[in-house]
């Protein structure tokens, strides 16, 4: 079906209705929408926890108790509390109990220790940590912290732990805190530009940043969704993505918040639990990101599969082959696949459900994104003869940018950067089309078809030269779907000592109960794949190493290279004469005149 750009652009319209409804320069703050939830439907259930269901009023007491906590451990308005706790109710208290008090939540991986935790800390001056519980044994990995960073150790029955030294328990403190609502006078001077929370990047290359989320954003995100999804009271979220990403702390939080919708809360992603958990709740929405959707394909076929009362996802990194097996085995659902980071500026989404594509600009000329040309090989952009940079034409690749705007009362194409005004800086590109002006770069590689759908190539540094030739890790890994047997492939290049470029190689992780068969792998990818785009190197696994968001951290494994003495997993070499792949050795090697890894190389 031929979806017309009035069409694509009404959806679009109602997006920006709701998001565009919250200015820089408001005084309403997410408190305020928490306590209006809270006076008008008191007894309306927005939590679910397992057997627990938790109404706004009962939010906005648990909240307020959180909030007076840290008031009395010397938390003031402007000033950054960090919150360490797992998907479960108290991680809504402590964000929330600090924005009550016109503070920043700095949402921490619960998955952090030591120097990464530490960092954390210190990139947003955090001078509060609520620590869950469950995280006790990470932060017992920098001790350090509670000599610096006042932290108080949040129960959880599921992990209970003794307060580590230095770290005072938080029920004493709960018993005497006030459960009415603070004065709206803390969060005075508190306007829709200020900061309602970091938001840290996904960390699979290096150190991650701080993302700034203001109270405007983490608003008009939630009511633009509502607005273009149709999302209702009556509609149930289930959340199973971290919710110190900002896919679950801010879009789908601030969606169901603006909504009263509730939602079902899950510690962690189970393929096998899913369904069921729809069911059992009545959920309506999700969310998903990389490789959840074909986990939840992989699992064995039910005769109720399209059985449950799921009818909106939204998410990013959904293949056109596991879109395309999704909605024929689970039912023709509304998947809006999308693609935007927490930080940026502009953002794709495909409200047409058109197979592959992650997004739409019907009209090119009422959008801040543009396509501009980027030299792989070159590791830099290519320019006209003014010098300023040129944008792409349908069916050639190029890095998406948006232009940065700051229009007084207007939200839209603003860059909130990140806690470090360094980092901040080298996302953006001056000079761009004109003197003068400034963009925000993506570091993604798209392409755009003549209709103006946007489909995603690579990320810059993912796409490497090998033989004088381009080879884009997203195209191999597509190419190479097919295989059976694997549950997940992440492809990339690898240093080769006195070698231009990067070699291919490949890390595999087997579905339960399968084997892998070399030459099988062998002929798929010699069939589908350009000599030179046909991974050298395989290492075959029972598990990925994934970030807590299911990408895959692939700094640590080129770092380990084909290395036998790094690589803990068998370790495959192609070999041509044989038509498959062997295991590791030295006449492997030879074969395809390549020298041993050095370990220590430079990415």
């Amino acid at each position: 079906m031929t979806i017309s750009r009035e069409q694509t652009q009404a959806h679009f319209d109602l997006l920006a209705e709701g998001a565009l409804s919250h200015t820089p320069e408001q005084s309403y703050t997410v408190a305020d929408r928490l306590e209006e939830w809270a006076a008008r439907q008191p007894d309306r259930i927005f939590l679910i926890d397992g057997e627990q269901r938790i109404s706004f009023a009962e939010l906005n007491r648990q909240v307020n108790r959180y909030a007076a906590v840290a008031q009395r451990l010397g938390l003031s308005p402007g000033q950054v509390g960090a919150v360490m706790i797992e998907n479960r109710p108290e991680f809504f208290y402590a964000m929330l109990g600090l924005a009550k008090l016109g503070c920043v939540a700095a949402l921490v991986n619960t998955f952090n220790r030591g120097e990464p935790l530490r960092h954390a800390l210190r990139i947003t001056s955090a001078r509060l940590l609520f620590l869950g519980s469950e995280c006790a044994e990470q932060f017992a990995t920098a001790p350090d912290l509670a000599d610096t960073v006042t932290t108080v150790l949040v129960p959880d029955p599921e992990n209970p732990a003794e307060p580590p030294a230095g770290v005072q328990a938080l029920e004493p403190l709960l018993a005497t805190a006030s459960d009415a609502n603070p004065p709206a006078s803390l969060r005075e001077g508190i306007v829709g530009a200020d900061p309602m929370l970091y938001a840290f990047t996904s960390g699979t290359t290096g150190l991650p940043k701080a993302a700034i989320i203001s109270h405007m954003r983490w608003l008009g995100v939630g009511d633009g969704w509502k607005n273009m999804l149709g999302i209702t009271e009556e509609d149930v979220f289930y959340c199973m993505l971290p919710l110190f990403h900002g896919a679950a702390g801010m879009s789908l939080a601030s969606n169901a918040l603006a909504a009263g919708a509730p939602i079902v809360l899950r510690r962690k992603f189970s393929a096998s639990g899913f369904w069921e958990d729809v069911r059992r709740y009545g959920v309506t929405a999700t969310q998903y990101i990389g490789e959840i959707c074909r986990y939840l394909v992989n699992q064995p076929p039910r005769p109720d599969d399209r059985d449950h009362s799921l009818r909106i996802m939204t998410g990013a990194g959904l293949t056109r082959e596991v879109w395309q097996q999704f909605i024929e085995r689970f039912g023709d659902l509304r998947i809006i696949e999308g693609m935007g980071a927490t930080e940026s500026n502009c953002a794709l989404s495909n409200p047409d459900g058109k197979i592959g594509a992650v997004g739409r600009v019907p009209y090119p000329e009422r959008s801040n994104a543009r396509l501009v040309r980027y030299d792989v090989e070159t590791d830099d952009y290519l320019r006209d003869e003014q010098g300023f940079l040129i944008e792409c034409q349908p069916g050639e690749p190029g890095e998406l940018i948006g232009k940065i705007l700051e229009i007084p009362g207007l939200a839209a194409g603003r860059f909130e950067g990140y806690t470090d005004p360094v980092e901040t800086e080298k996302k953006i590109l001056r000079d761009v089309f004109e003197p003068g002006d400034r963009w925000f770069a993506t570091g993604d590689l798209l392409m755009r078809d003549e209709e103006d759908y946007y489909y995603f190539v690579d990320r810059i540094g993912d796409t490497f030269r090998w033989k004088s030739e381009n080879v884009s890790t997203t195209e191999v890994v597509e190419a190479l779907e097919d295989y059976d047997a694997a549950e997940l492939i992440n492809v990339y290049g690898v240093r080769v000592p006195d070698h231009e470029g990067r070699v291919g190689m490949a890390a595999i992780q087997l579905k339960p109960g399968h084997r892998f068969d070399a030459e099988a792998f062998y002929r798929l990818a010699s069939e589908r794949l350009p000599h030179y785009a046909v991974p050298h190197f395989l290492r075959v696994s029972e598990q990925a190493d994934l970030t807590p968001t299911f990408k895959v951290r692939k700094v640590d494994l080129q770092r380990q290279g084909y290395s036998p003495e790094l690589v803990s997993d068998p370790l495959l070499v192609l070999s041509p004469s044989r038509e498959t792949y062997v295991p590791y050795s030295e006449a492997a090697l030879a074969e395809l005149r390549l020298p041993p890894f050095e370990p220590g190389d430079p990415l």
